[in-house]
């Protein structure tokens, strides 16, 4: 059974998210900022008494993960994005990992494909059912409304400064899968789309992670590690860093495999993919779903 203070801050961490996603979201306007929502909501998220697991990824139209507003990003909502909010709060570590979408557009169903899919996996979680099934569930709800589930795309397991763990949960129906267990936790997150149901890598990187510990020589580049040391290897982004130099230095920081860059994930030219995810807490007849 998952310790008391353990589940107390995966609890604290999910109340916080749920709050500020829910504010995000309310921001998502035409003519709105883009770099004024993701500083506010981040502000916010420190301000409940939160830590910031990871930056507040805003991902429009066929983009479907990992974009955030960049130094200096002049970028706004424009009438008919369909914008992804996801963020990740943590009290000592402990993640809560949840997702909305909002349409600023005509795209209602494409909405409700993977928040349908999202209740329908939650429904079905408890020990001794397999993330296949849970796969097959959310395939169903999006296929159902004549759409895709990005294949290539996972819920993820949670753990102490471990955003991607086991179980994978696939947006896929698969054989077999992961047997859940009591006090697993994890995330869910369906994602539909009008497009291939694949994603790949754009050519925009604005947040990374440090991946191992080597020396380094150049002094922007010991100063960027200095700045996210305390992350514990969580993703920081290219915003958040201070001083000159700061190109050169992850460009650096790269190629010595000190850090790694989570490009934006696309959908192909002109689609568009909605998104939306709940963290889960395993019981032993159910689950306790930290962000709803």
């Amino acid at each position: 059974m998952i310790d008391e203070d353990i589940l107390a801050c995966y609890m604290q961490a999910g109340e916080i998210a749920k709050k500020c996603r829910d504010h995000a979201a309310g921001m998502v306007k035409p003519g709105q900022k883009i770099v004024e929502l993701v500083d506010t909501v981040e502000q916010e998220i420190l301000d409940e008494g939160g830590l910031i697991a990871f930056p507040l990824n805003i991902s429009r139209n066929a983009d479907a993960a990992h974009d955030t507003a960049g130094p200096g990003d002049e970028r706004e909502f424009m009438a008919g994005d369909v914008v992804k909010v996801d963020m990740g709060v943590h009290i000592d570590g402990y993640v809560a990992d949840t997702a909305v979408t909002v349409d600023l557009g005509e795209n209602n169903l494409l909405v409700e494909a993977s928040a349908a899919a999202l209740k329908r996996a939650i429904s079905l979680v408890r020990p001794g059912v397999s993330t296949g099934e849970l796969g097959a569930a959310i395939h169903d709800e999006i296929t159902g409304r004549g759409y895709l589930p990005i294949a290539n795309l996972t819920g993820h397991g949670l753990g102490q400064y471990r955003l991607h763990g086991s179980p994978t949960i696939p947006n896929i129906g698969i054989k077999g899968g992961t047997i859940i267990e009591e006090d697993m936790v994890f995330a869910i997150e369906p994602f539909a789309s009008t497009g291939s149901g694949h994603v790949s890598n754009s050519q925009r990187t604005e947040i990374f992670g440090q991946i191992a510990l080597k020396p380094v020589r150049l002094a922007s580049a010991k100063k960027v590690i200095a700045e996210v040391r305390d992350r514990h290897s969580l993703p920081f982004a290219r915003r958040w860093l201070t001083g000159n130099k700061i190109d050169i230095a992850l460009s650096s920081l790269r190629k010595s495999g000190v850090i790694h860059g989570y490009p934006v994930l696309h959908d192909i030219p002109g689609s568009l993919v909605s998104q939306a995810e709940h963290t889960v807490i395993v019981t032993a007849d159910g689950c306790i779903v930290t962000t709803r």
